[in-house]
């Protein structure tokens, strides 16, 4: 979108203003704030002219301009209706040095979450990928990611959902929330909420050599407190006495990828599908939507509040840490995560820089880097 044309919607959005003084603020003549306005009303919006001036009564259920309009967060908004993938094309305006541009796409026909899985993306979701450049080493790239499950899980909140954490970056909703009392006194921070889909899932930060990482915070190695490689802090296979946790249904995944050098991010794209407007009978077992959970919401409006939220969130990364613990429904959990070292099993009991899960195993605190969690059903005790 083009400078005038963000000028223009940012001084609408303020309330009514006359035509001259349109055409003094964004250095043009009013037959051009005319063909601009004519051109908003052809994208849908609906603005009249009155004796104040131009006010706008009406505007587009989504969109670019939709998207734009009213957003506090100074973000370029690329929209398309349809669309192979959003981290793909976000991909080509990295190449062009583009920065601080959000990709949304109506529908989306070759979405990918982590690991090359394919998912759906149909009219109804929010299909999106930020693509940013922040000034840090590849080693803060996690906490973007958390920052945007975090957003995710505000925004879902604020639009009625009861929507929590599950690590890294899945946003959920979860039927069971309740701690067992040792868990709680274990040193873990644990919230209410939701547990979100697989849709996406976000990057480690690791540079390759070429600097390309796509790494995701699902896979790698981890290792306990001794250095005692993952595997066999576990020790190995999981008992089955502890069946994992299906009561909790997915609404959102988050993918980040990254480019960089060993001390640098040369560009970001953090990758958000979230299940919105999605008719219930229409979602795979194990998702669910904010239609499914609360009720349908205006997808501009659910994208500007992710956007800000996430620019909060971005612009303060200290803040991301203790706002992840607070909405986790995954601390205090017993949990098992399969890594690429082997499977740890144990309680987690908190996330540190820059979003290490720390699981308390028999052998000790077990620290994981990126991993599959499953959260486990606690053992019926024996009258």
């Amino acid at each position: 979108m083009s400078d005038t044309r963000r000028a223009l919607l940012a001084a609408l959005a303020e309330g009514p203003v006359s035509g001259p003084e349109l055409a003094e603020r964004l250095g043009i003549s009013r037959a051009a704030v005319w063909k601009h306005v004519e051109s908003l009303r052809d994208d849908g919006f609906g603005i009249e002219s009155t004796d104040e001036g131009y006010v706008v009564v009406d505007v587009p259920e989504y969109g670019g301009p939709a998207i734009e309009f009213g957003l506090d967060a100074d973000y370029d908004v690329e929209f398309h209706e349809t669309l192979g993938s959003t981290n793909d094309r976000a991909r080509e305006l990295a190449a062009d040095g583009a920065s601080d541009v959000v990709v949304v796409a109506r529908e989306q026909t070759a979405s990918r979450g982590r690991k090359g899985r394919e998912w759906a993306a149909p009219d109804g979701t929010v299909s999106m990928s930020v693509l940013i450049r922040p000034d840090e080493p590849p080693a803060f790239a996690a906490l973007y990611t958390l920052a945007m499950a975090i957003a995710v899980c505000d925004a879902a909140r604020e639009a009625g959902v009861d929507a929590s954490i599950k690590w890294p970056n899945d946003v959920i909703v979860s039927s069971t929330r309740e701690r067992a009392a040792s868990n709680r006194s274990s040193g873990a921070s644990a919230s209410d909420g939701v547990i979100v889909s697989e849709v996406n899932d976000g990057t480690s930060g690791s540079s390759e050599p070429d600097g390309v990482s796509t790494n995701d915070m699902s896979g790698g190695t981890s290792a306990n407190a001794d250095g005692v490689p993952a595997s066999k802090a576990s020790g190995g296979t999981p008992p089955a006495s502890h069946p994992t946790n299906h009561n909790y249904r997915k609404l959102c995944g988050i993918l980040t990828e990254m480019e960089g050098e060993a001390d640098r991010v040369s560009w970001m794209i953090i990758g958000a599908g979230i299940n919105v407007n999605v008719d219930p009978e229409t979602l795979p077992e194990g998702a669910t939507s904010v239609a499914a959970e609360a009720n349908e919401v205006e997808r501009r409006l659910f994208v500007q509040r992710v956007l800000e939220l996430f620019d909060e969130h971005r612009t303060a990364l200290d803040g991301v840490l203790p706002a992840w613990r607070e909405r986790a429904d995954t601390l205090g959990r017993r949990v098992r995560v399969h890594t690429a070292g082997g499977v740890v099993e144990g309680v987690a009991v908190d996330v540190e820089h820059p979003g290490t899960l720390v699981v308390r195993t028999d052998e000790g605190d077990t620290r994981v880097h990126a991993g599959d969690c499953e959260h486990l059903r606690p053992v019926p005790e024996n009258d």
